[in-house]
């Protein structure tokens, strides 16, 4: 039922059927999302490029390799050309705000709330002071 109409779960069954009726998957990346390209030049004289995301749609979760060849910056998708990595690069991560995975830093309420001495101190400013 979720399928039908909400977009944010996933490529809606209208989205995947038109987007599979005229595109050819070109490839898939490493957290399963599947890249596709228009059979058919558009408008604007290229082929469009299109995501279907596996579960949430969140484009953090887009690899760097991908996203270039989505905005038409790498014209050989990754599968063809491989994406030339330097050796300062780290892998790529999706955007955990808001999960279970996300960033507390020490002091936060979610890990145990114990602040340093050295924040224990602060007083607020009142304008009655």
């Amino acid at each position: 039922m979720f399928k039908l109409f909400t977009w944010w779960n996933g490529v809606t069954v209208n989205g995947a059927f038109d987007i599979k009726r005229r595109s050819d998957l070109v490839g898939t990346d490493d957290y399963g999302n599947k890249y596709y390209q228009d059979r058919k030049v558009s408008v604007e004289g290229r082929h469009r490029r299109y995501v279907i995301y596996k579960g949430l749609a969140e484009p953090s979760k887009v690899p760097a390799e991908w996203h270039g060849w989505l905005h038409f910056t790498f014209d050989e998708p990754p599968t063809e050309k491989p994406f030339n990595r330097r050796a300062w690069e780290t892998d790529h991560k999706p955007n955990m705000t808001g999960t279970l995975f996300a960033y507390h830093p020490k002091g936060s309420l979610s890990e145990g709330g114990e602040r340093r001495k050295s924040d224990a101190d602060y007083e607020a400013w009142t304008p009655d002071a």
